[in-house]
């Protein structure tokens, strides 16, 4: 019976996926992002094997966590930004101030990390919990090894 959800959200994120690319190719598709988000989707709902009902209560817990660990990452990357242009204009004064900022970001990003992890485990078994996060780094993977090698 496992195997039988497993087959139908699969099946239900493969079709999301392909009429997504169908909207694309008419000229009414999305930004990258957007496309991105849609294939990363279509992948970790395969990869975690998600029952419907998992399914219904998992996705909106990880649509949130997707926006707060978005916007902890851009306060790390700002941080980082500010620190870098402080060192590369030799501005010795602020940098003590620039890389606390920059730690306290990265603090905070990996707080976020911990407390969606803690929500993730509310909604699903450990074990998806588990193929959540090797789903997200294999896809990551992926994306990465598709820029290097020119795939679209």
């Amino acid at each position: 019976m496992n195997s039988l959800y497993k087959c139908a959200v699969t099946a239900l994120a493969a079709l999301i996926f392909l009429s997504l690319q169908a909207q694309e190719t008419k000229g009414e598709g999305k930004d990258w992002r957007e496309r991105i988000m849609s294939e990363k989707i279509a992948y970790l709902a395969g990869a975690i094997g998600l029952t419907p009902e998992e399914a219904q209560s998992f996705w909106p817990v990880y649509n949130q966590a997707w926006e707060d660990r978005g916007k902890a990452q851009f306060e790390v990357m700002k941080a980082y930004r500010d620190l870098e242009k402080a060192t590369d204009e030799n501005r010795t004064k602020d940098i003590p101030a620039l890389l606390d900022s920059y730690l306290d970001a990265i603090r905070d990003r990996d707080r976020i990390d911990q407390e969606c992890a803690a929500k993730f485990k509310k909604v699903l078994p450990v074990e998806k919990v588990a193929k959540l996060y090797v789903g997200e780094e294999r896809f990551r993977r992926q994306q990465i090894h598709n820029l290097h090698h020119g795939k679209k």
